[in-house]
C-alpha cells in the first residue's frame, strides 16, 4: 500500500510508471512530473480504468474514498464511470433549470385558463418582483430563506397583499416543478404564515340615501365628456363591474323598445377563469329600468355609429380607459 510519503516523493522517469495501492488503485507518474490517480476495474467482462483526479489536489485519502465509492456503485451492478457521467450531466441540467425558466414554462402551460388581463398581471408581477432576484438561480437550490427574502422586499414597500399573491404564484411554480421531477419540495409552501398580516378594515361605502344623492350629483356635475358621465350614470343604475361597463356593445342589448328590455353581458366578458367564460348559458342578465333606457337614448346619437357604447376618445375601436371611470 502507498503512503503519503511515497506519493509525495515519487520522482518522474523517462517513461510513465505506476505506484499501486490496495484494490487496484494506483498513482500514474508522468514524465513531466504530473501525478494522476487511476483505478482499474472490470465491468461486464471488460477491463476499464476510471480517473480520480491529480495529486496533490486529490490526496491519497481522497483517492481511496473515491475508489470505495466507485466500488460500492460497481457492487450494485452499475458501471461507475457511466454513473459519474450521468451525475455530471444531471448537475449541469439542474443548473440550467433556473427559476425563471421553470416559471415561464409553468405560465405557458397554465395561462389558457386565465383571462388575458389576469395572465398579463401574473407574468408581469414575476418579471418585476421575482426574476431580478432569484430568476437566474437553479430552482432546485432555492430555500425558504431565499424565497422569503424576495417577499420581504415586496412587503418593505408596503405591498402586503401583493407579497401574499406572489408567494402563491411562486408556490405554484414549485408545484409544477415537482410534477416535472425538477425539484423535490416547495420552499414557499409555508411562508404565508410568516408574512405580515393584512390590516382588515371596513371598505369605504355609502349606505345612506342623502350622501348617496350627494355623490351622484357630484359625479353628474364633474367636468367630463358626456360619454363618461353617461357611463357613470349607467354604472350606478346597473351595478355591473366597471370592466363590463367599459366593454359594453350595442349588440348586447335586447328588446329596448319592448316590454322586457335586457342587457345580456356575454359570459366571455365576465370575470373568472376560462371555464367560467366558456360556461353554457352563463351570460349575465341585467334587466333595464326606464332610467337605464333614458341613458341609452341619450348615448345613441353619440356612439351608435360604432360597436361600443363607451369608446375611447382617441381610438373609437377600443373601450374607454379604466381611469376614465375611476
Amino acid at each position: 500500500m502507498l503512503t503519503d510519503t511515497k506519493v509525495r516523493t515519487a520522482k518522474p522517469r523517462p517513461k510513465s510508471y505506476k505506484l499501486f495501492d490496495a484494490n487496484r488503485l494506483f498513482l500514474l507518474v508522468a514524465p513531466g512530473g504530473g501525478k494522476l490517480w487511476r483505478w482499474n476495474y472490470t465491468y461486464d467482462g471488460k477491463n476499464k480504468t476510471m480517473a480520480f483526479g491529480a495529486y496533490p489536489l486529490v490526496s491519497l485519502a481522497d483517492a481511496r474514498a473515491k475508489r470505495d465509492e466507485a466500488w460500492a456503485t460497481l457492487s450494485e451492478g452499475v458501471d461507475p464511470s457511466l454513473a459519474k457521467k450521468l451525475k455530471i450531466e444531471a448537475n449541469l441540467e439542474a443548473s440550467r433549470q433556473t427559476f425563471e425558466r421553470v416559471a415561464r414554462e409553468w405560465f405557458d402551460n397554465a395561462k389558457a385558463q386565465w383571462a388575458k388581463i389576469h395572465a398579463a398581471d401574473i407574468i408581469r408581477s414575476l418579471e418585476r418582483d421575482v426574476f431580478p432576484t432569484i430568476g437566474d438561480l437553479p430552482i432546485a437550490q432555492l430555500t425558504p430563506p431565499l424565497v422569503l427574502g424576495v417577499l420581504r422586499e415586496i412587503e418593505a414597500r408596503g405591498s402586503i397583499e401583493t407579497a401574499k399573491r406572489i408567494r402563491q404564484r411562486i408556490s405554484a411554480v414549485f408545484i409544477y416543478g415537482i410534477a416535472q421531477g425538477i425539484v423535490q419540495s416547495d420552499p414557499a409552501e409555508k411562508l404565508g404564515k410568516v408574512l405580515k398580516p393584512l390590516r382588515k378594515g371596513r371598505q369605504p361605502a355609502i349606505t345612506d340615501l342623502v350622501p348617496l344623492r350627494t355623490m351622484i350629483i357630484a359625479a353628474e356635475e364633474d367636468y367630463a365628456r358626456p360619454i363618461t358621465r353617461l357611463a357613470l350614470r349607467l354604472l350606478a343604475l346597473t351595478a355591473v363591474r366597471p370592466s363590463e361597463l367599459r366593454g359594453a356593445r350595442w349588440d348586447e342589448f335586447e328588446d329596448l323598445n319592448g316590454k322586457l328590455p335586457l342587457w345580456r353581458v356575454p359570459a366571455s366578458r365576465m370575470k373568472g377563469d376560462l371555464e367560467r367564460k366558456e360556461e353554457l348559458n352563463g351570460d349575465h342578465l341585467v334587466p333595464l329600468t326606464p332610467q337605464c333606457l333614458s341613458v341609452l337614448r341619450a348615448l345613441w346619437p353619440l356612439t351608435s355609429d360604432g360597436d361600443l357604447l363607451f369608446p375611447s376618445n382617441r381610438h373609437t375601436h377600443r373601450p374607454m380607459s379604466e381611469n376614465a371611470i375611476g
